[in-house]
């Protein structure tokens, strides 16, 4: 295999979500894995913006650090550090996203996109809250 097949085998196929934003954090790529995890199909998603799937209340902090993240090329989210936020189905369930960002940059150094992939932690974040509150209870 070369790298396009691993790169096409990869978007197609991974379990997690793989959504790219433009500067304007306009939504260019939006993998099956997007699709099963938001409930968005790829056709639904792409040109619109990353409000379809953040929280309304939200949506001002988001974008605060997108355009700073954008303005600046800079990022206190790089290097593989994982940033656990709600998310908004297109059911508009809430669920618990751990993700990753990494930075795409042009030619000329400048950042022009923003990927990140996202995993469903909902389960994990529910079940770790419940034995937090249950551990709270069984001190008082």
């Amino acid at each position: 295999m070369n790298r396009e097949e691993i790169a096409l085998a990869l978007f197609d196929g991974m379990p997690d979500a793989l959504v790219v934003s433009d500067r304007e954090g306009v939504i260019r790529v939006w993998n099956a894995g997007a699709e099963r995890i938001f409930g968005f199909s790829e056709a639904e998603a792409l040109g619109q913006s990353l409000d379809i799937i953040t929280p309304e209340r939200l949506q001002a902090q988001h974008w605060k650090g997108y355009d700073n993240t954008m303005r600046t090329g800079e990022t206190r989210y790089g290097a593989g550090d994982l940033l656990s936020v709600p998310a908004t189905r297109k059911d508009g369930v809430q669920i618990s996203v751990q993700f990753s960002i990494m930075p795409i940059r042009g030619p000329e150094g400048d950042l022009t996109a923003i990927a990140a992939i996202m995993r469903d932690v909902t389960a994990d974040f529910d079940e770790r809250k419940s034995l937090r509150r249950a551990l709270r209870d069984a001190k008082q």
